[in-house]
């Protein structure tokens, strides 16, 4: 039950103030966002990639309120692109993005957030990588899924994201895997009411499963986004079933969260892929990492009695 609540905290800028103020916040937001600059995260990408781990990068923040602040988003893109380009990695640093940084909810933001997105997108493909379109609230996917299809049409590996707990999804699924679209399907972090979304876990694992034998049994290429061990073993049985090779599916977890499993897939020849976050603006990204799962929320917990 503490997950709504604290979705709920991850828009309040009174809690915000909190956060960011006390003394423990900052190594334990590190966990989960290992740098704030480019700079920064280029040394993260190295040793990952030296492992044998493959990325997509994220460049936190959402609370875009002008024009100018989604093209500073752009940007700020278009610099890793610049940066990942002599490490010459092709697909195995990719980039995820939020259409909400690019202007998605500005007054003509659908159009905005196309203009702005374009050219990373382009930018990406030009040093052989990709880029993922994050799934955020249900208001805002037919936008997303709208300029998901239009980007394809001159970058056909653009992915998406989709999300299990909504009721949507399994149409949604169906589409995409018939396009054969790159598509990456996550249980949702938003806190969506009960007429759109499943409330329960047992309703959204159920959801999860039926999902992802839909996008295993097409034509696309699916990437598994969880956590869950159950959930693991049951995609690598499903890719069995629909005789996928290993190289025709991935697994996606994300930084800071079960580092070991990260490697053990690895090792056993799947293509694992870590969502790492960096930058400033990192509050409503981390508070989603909390409410996701509670051992998280535990672990911010104990960092603040025992720092405080």
């Amino acid at each position: 039950m503490l997950g709504p609540v604290i979705l709920a905290a991850s828009r309040s800028d009174r809690m915000r103030r909190l956060v960011s103020a006390a003394p423990v916040t900052k190594p334990v937001v590190d966990r989960f966002i290992p740098g704030e600059t480019v700079d920064e995260i280029v040394p993260i990408i190295r040793d990952l990639t030296d492992q044998g781990l493959e990325l997509t990068m994220d460049v936190v923040g959402e609370d875009i309120t002008n024009p100018a602040q989604a093209e500073a988003a752009r940007d700020a893109y278009l610099e890793l692109i610049d940066r990942l380009k002599p490490l010459d990695l092709g697909t195995r640093a990719e980039m995820s993005v939020k259409l909400s940084m690019f202007g998605q909810a500005l007054d003509g933001g659908h159009e905005l957030a196309l203009k702005n997105v374009r050219p990373v997108v382009e930018a990406a493909a030009e040093i052989g990588t990709t880029v993922t379109l994050d799934a955020e609230d249900h208001t805002t996917l037919d936008s997303m899924f709208a300029i998901h299809e239009e980007l394809r049409k001159d970058v056909p590996q653009t992915g998406c994201v989709i999300q299990a707990y909504l009721f949507r999804t399994e149409a949604d699924a169906r589409r995409l895997a018939d396009s054969g679209s790159r598509v990456r399907l996550v249980k949702g972090a938003y806190k969506e009411p009960a007429e759109v979304a499943y409330q329960q876990r047992h309703e959204i694992d159920k959801a999860y499963v039926r999902i992802l034998r839909t996008l295993m049994e097409g034509e696309g290429y699916p990437m598994i986004g969880s956590h869950d061990p159950r959930l693991i073993s049951i995609a690598q049985e499903l890719a069995r079933t629909a005789g996928r090779k290993l190289d025709e599916y991935e697994f996606q977890m994300l930084y800071g969260i079960r580092g070991d499993e990260h490697l053990r897939l690895a090792a056993e020849g799947h293509r694992m892929r870590v969502y790492t976050a960096y930058g400033t603006d990192w509050y409503g990204y981390f508070m989603r990492r909390l409410a996701e799962k509670p051992a998280n929320l535990r672990f911010f917990a104990r960092s603040m009695v025992s720092k405080g």
